[in-house]
């Protein structure tokens, strides 16, 4: 498995100079390697070397890697400034949430931070209103990258969509969390998310960037255009998790981690060739 995995990996960053056109057929494939039951894995989900964190609305469980065991847990009450957590991030011991005030208008945003050791409320930075719901944030190439995410989903007695799907932005922070650049999606990936949005994103080991829609159970796997506004992209790999949040592990380059919302579950991916 160890070679397979290798040779994947050796593959990504060949196909990564490919056309931007996604293939007909996946080149690659992902095999289940744990799966832990969590009512947490609702929304998102965070990975760390010994741990993975299921996120849910207003939630965060602490799982051990190895049996799935939960040995921490936060929950912030109905009433208390934490409305809807989305995907996570660990670095250096924090926990760095997505948050948001979805479904509310007008659309706020912030990062809620964490303590990896005991899931204690550290810190936050709060966007404002600013280009939609942010719904992920990830570490890359010494910048923060983040998507703020539209709907086109019409919710309650409103008769207008919450923004729309199409305007769904991925953004690139610098260390203070100001706009650097910003991206829009290419039309098959925000098709498949209507009326929904890209709710989950990671930079993989091949160096692109993997995004999920809310409902679908596949991967979308992306890269930065040569020139323009548009992400290219180059793959969609089928994976059991139906959208939301995932989490390249970067202690076990090429493991991938993704929940089921519809059975509350944590599930551990292995890339492989297919």
């Amino acid at each position: 498995m160890q070679r397979r995995t290798l040779l994947a990996l050796g593959g990504l960053a060949l196909a990564g100079s490919a056309s931007a056109q996604a293939p007909a057929t996946p080149r690659h494939r992902f095999i289940e390697i744990a799966r832990f039951p969590s009512p947490f894995a609702r929304q998102g989900i965070a990975v760390d070397q010994g741990f993975v964190y299921p996120v849910t609305d207003r939630g965060i469980a602490k799982l051990d890697k190895a049996t799935g065991r939960e040995v921490a847990r936060w929950e912030g009450p109905r009433d208390g400034p934490v409305i809807h957590l989305d995907g996570g991030i660990c670095l250096d011991g924090r926990l760095y949430g997505a948050h948001s005030n979805y479904p509310q208008e007008p659309m706020t945003s912030s990062i809620e931070i964490f303590d990896t050791s005991d899931l204690s409320h550290v810190g936050t930075h709060s966007f404002g209103i600013q280009l939609g719901s942010l719904t992920w944030l990830d570490r890359h190439a010494d910048a923060w990258w983040a998507v703020f995410a539209n709907y086109s989903r019409v919710f309650g007695a409103s008769q207008r969509p919450y923004g729309h799907t199409w305007w769904t932005t991925l953004v690139k922070l610098d260390d203070r969390f100001r706009q650097e650049q910003a991206w829009v999606f290419p039309q098959a990936v925000l098709r498949r998310a209507e009326p929904m949005s890209v709710s989950g994103g990671s930079w993989g080991p091949d160096g692109l960037l993997w995004c999920t829609g809310h409902d679908h159970t596949e991967v979308y796997r992306l890269r930065l255009p040569r020139a323009g506004s548009v992400l290219e992209l180059v793959e969609t790999v089928p994976m059991p998790g139906e959208g939301q949040g995932i989490a390249w592990d970067r202690s076990s380059p090429g493991n991938l981690w993704c929940i089921s919302r519809s059975k509350a579950e944590a599930i551990g991916l292995r890339l492989e060739l297919g």
